[in-house]
């Protein structure tokens, strides 16, 4: 099979819908936490998901750790460990803000805002389930 046989047949102008489902301890205070930092109000928060739109195109879920071992009839992820799993990587216009505001909601700095070697300024953060919140701007 060549490389062209794996393509799909829509084009890719075509945007996707993303959907990013973080497995956490607490939904309510996860919820909490985002809807605060992210400055977004829930468009579905209802007992085992709670939803953010991020733009048009990406949502960022928050479901239980249990509700995923319930749905797929599987052992829940253990999130008590701590230990740093996944990262969102977030654009925004001003970075200590948005660094500023996680740490006033809860958040653990992993590093402050600092210009990094691919030319983003980047500050990152753990949330109250050790993912990575990132806070970029591009340069100038």
């Amino acid at each position: 099979m060549g490389p062209d046989q794996n393509r799909s047949s829509e084009p890719l102008s075509i945007p996707l819908v993303a959907h990013f489902i973080l497995y956490v301890r607490d939904q309510a205070r996860s919820r909490e936490f985002y809807r605060t930092v992210l400055q977004r109000v829930p468009r579905l928060d209802v007992p085992g998901m709670t939803e953010l739109e991020l733009s048009r195109h990406a949502v960022l879920g928050l479901m239980p750790a249990h509700g995923i071992g319930r749905l797929l009839k599987i052992e829940p992820p253990a999130n008590d460990a701590r230990e740093l799993r996944a990262e969102l990587y977030l654009r925004v216009p001003d970075v200590k803000a948005w660094h500023d505001r996680a740490l006033a909601a809860g958040a653990r700095e992993l590093s402050p805002p600092a210009k990094r070697d691919w030319g983003d300024e980047v500050s990152y953060v753990a949330d109250p389930d050790d993912y990575v919140l990132a806070f970029a701007r591009g340069a100038d």
